[in-house]
Order: C-alpha cells, then sequence, then structure tokens
C-alpha cells in the first residue's frame, strides 16, 4: 500500500509542475508579445509627423523673407535705417495675409540663392526675374512686377549708344543677374557689383562705362536724385517678370503665396503699394 501511495503521490506531483512550467511558458511568451507590440507602439509614436512647408510657417508664425535691403526701391533702407521698399512691401503684405510675421534675412545678391539652397529663408522676395534655367531648381510664385533692362551711362558719354557699343567696355554688374548676362552677351567687361546703388557709385566716380540694370530702378533714382548726371541710352524691347523665389517642393506654400496676390491685386493693396513707390500699376 505503501508503494501505491509513494508512487500516485509523485504522479500527482509530476502532473502539477508539468501544468505550472506551461503557464509560466504561456505568459512569458504573453508577455514578450506585449513588450513587443509596445516597443512597436512607442517607435510609432517617436516618429514625427511629417509637415508641409505651410504648415510650418504657419506653425513658426514667421515667414523667413530673404533681400538684398541694398536694391532700391524695392528693398532698401530709408533715411531712418528701417527696411522697406516695394519687394519689401509686398512680402509684409503676403505675410499678414498668411497670418504670420515676415521676418527678413539681409543678404548680398550673389548670396540669396546660396541662402535659399541653405533654407536659411522660406522664400525670396527680390526682383527675382523668372528665367528658365532658375526653374530647372526652384518655384516661383505668380509674376508681382514687370520691368525692362536698360543701359545707363554717364551724361557727358558719347560712346555708347546702344547695348552693342558695351563690348570692350567695364560694366558694373551683380554676378548672378539676368543684367550681367545681357551686358556680356554684348561683350562687355563685367566689374563685379553688390547691387543697384554700388553700381551707380562706380558709374558716377567714373570707374565703370556703363551698367546694364532695371529701368524702374532708374526711374527711381531720378525721382531721389533729379541731378543725377546719368542718362538711359537703350532699354531692351521685352519685359522682364519678376517673383517670388522658392525651394522646390514647397507647393502648398506656393499656392498661399499665389492666393495672397490674387487677393490683394482684386482688393486694391496690390496697387496702392505700386502707386506708391512707381506712380503706375507695375504688375503688366
Amino acid at each position: 500500500m505503501k508503494k501505491w501511495s509513494l508512487l500516485l503521490l509523485t504522479l500527482v506531483l509530476t502532473v502539477v509542475v508539468a501544468a505550472c512550467g506551461n503557464n509560466n511558458t504561456n505568459n512569458q511568451a504573453a508577455g514578450n508579445e506585449g513588450a513587443s507590440q509596445g516597443s512597436a507602439g512607442n517607435a510609432a509614436n517617436e516618429q514625427p509627423a511629417e509637415t508641409n512647408s505651410l504648415e510650418s510657417v504657419k506653425a513658426s508664425g514667421k515667414l523667413r523673407i530673404g533681400t538684398e535691403g541694398t536694391y532700391a526701391p524695392f528693398t532698401f533702407h530709408d533715411k531712418d535705417g528701417k527696411l522697406t521698399g516695394f519687394d519689401v512691401e509686398i512680402a509684409e503684405e503676403v505675410a499678414k495675409r498668411l497670418g504670420v510675421e515676415p521676418e527678413f534675412i539681409e543678404t548680398p545678391w550673389d548670396g540669396i540663392f546660396a541662402g535659399l539652397d541653405a533654407k536659411r529663408f522660406d522664400a525670396v522676395f527680390n526682383e527675382v526675374t523668372i528665367r528658365d534655367d532658375r526653374k530647372e531648381k526652384y518655384d516661383f510664385s505668380d509674376p508681382y512686377i514687370v520691368s525692362r533692362a536698360v543701359l545707363i551711362v554717364p551724361e557727358d558719354n558719347k560712346d555708347i549708344k546702344v547695348f552693342a557699343d558695351l563690348k570692350g567696355k567695364k560694366a558694373g554688374q551683380s554676378l548672378t543677374s539676368n543684367l550681367t548676362d545681357i551686358a556680356k552677351e554684348n561683350g562687355a567687361e563685367i566689374v563685379a557689383t553688390e547691387g543697384f546703388n554700388q553700381a551707380i557709385d562706380l558709374l558716377l566716380s567714373k570707374r565703370i562705362d556703363a551698367t546694364v540694370n532695371d529701368g524702374l530702378s532708374f526711374l527711381d533714382l531720378k525721382k531721389q536724385r533729379p541731378d543725377v548726371k546719368l542718362k538711359v541710352v537703350d532699354e531692351m524691347p521685352d519685359a522682364a517678370e519678376s517673383a517670388a523665389l522658392f525651394n522646390k517642393g514647397n507647393e502648398e506654400l506656393v499656392q498661399a503665396v499665389n492666393e495672397a496676390l490674387t487677393a490683394m491685386k482684386s482688393d486694391g493693396a496690390y496697387l496702392k503699394i505700386s502707386e506708391k513707390y512707381f506712380g503706375a500699376d507695375v504688375s503688366k
């Protein structure tokens, strides 16, 4: 009897131990599965949600704008040192309609594209001419100003009458400007300048022979300094359209800027700014 009792007790204990072992194994497996799901959930939570450029601008509360600050009447400093100008006021109005504040980052023209490449700005408002080669790398807003290139020389200059006369002459130009291309195509020797104002200073001091520049800038110069001893001797027949510049991949931001520009033209805000600087509608 003792043998049978011991044998029965051994069998019962074996079954109980086995059952406990299986239960622990199942609990451990379930625990590991739960941990894996938790890790996966945490990993998913850690991935940042993608935001487009318009959302980023609105989240930051500001539109970062690249501009020269030395190119009157488009972007310059007034007598009190305040940044102002046609492009500046257009950009300010656009930012207002996007519901954000404009933050202007002043940059020399020859570094403004590199600044956009480095994402220092969200956009450039600086009389940037729409060109096919630029469209390959950047996106433009709808054009907001139309102008023509003119050839400017000292009043007493009798040698340069048309663009073709630039051959062998010194022309003061910003190196990456489309205006420089016109000077080069006509054989000019290019003297690098940081913008319109410096080109005018070099011209007045006779360190250069001419500059190919924006006709609207020259009109503003004559308005501000009617006695300046300079004249326009030739003008390109084709008008150039300028617009805000963006890195590619910012479709939502470009569309929002276009909508703002359209609204400005519809409600008279654009015309008010245009007439302030030019006395006319310069959008066409």
